[in-house]
């Protein structure tokens, strides 16, 4: 039996891998990197940014409140730091409504 590699969870994601997660332009993240002390990346010898995901929850986070619920800078800037669980939670309960619809369109093409 062939040695399988088991599946490793990745620590560090870099800057371009994050702007095709939420397909947005690199620039965008540098400036949310800017403008939320949330957003905190690891940077190497050369200068490359590293995302934890710890990072990208946080950018998940602030791209919710911005680009999907309509917030300013400054009104997301509030939210995240008066009540952080509360937009996690809903962002995570959008994320596993969105999976939902998924598998039940998957469902229903298959019938």
């Amino acid at each position: 039996m062939p040695y399988k590699d088991k599946e490793t969870e990745k620590l560090y994601w870099t800057i371009g891998e994050v702007s095709e997660m939420f397909d947005v332009n690199t620039s965008l993240i540098r400036f949310w990197e800017k403008e939320f002390d949330i957003i905190k990346p690891h940077k190497n010898k050369k200068g490359n940014r590293l995302f934890t995901k710890a990072d990208v929850e946080n950018f998940r986070l602030i791209f919710y409140l911005v680009k999907e619920r309509g917030f300013t800078l400054e009104g997301a800037r509030k939210k995240l730091k008066g009540n952080k669980d509360e937009a996690s939670q809903i962002v995570q309960t959008i994320d596993r409504l969105k999976e939902l619809k998924v598998k039940l369109v998957a469902m229903k093409e298959s019938l």
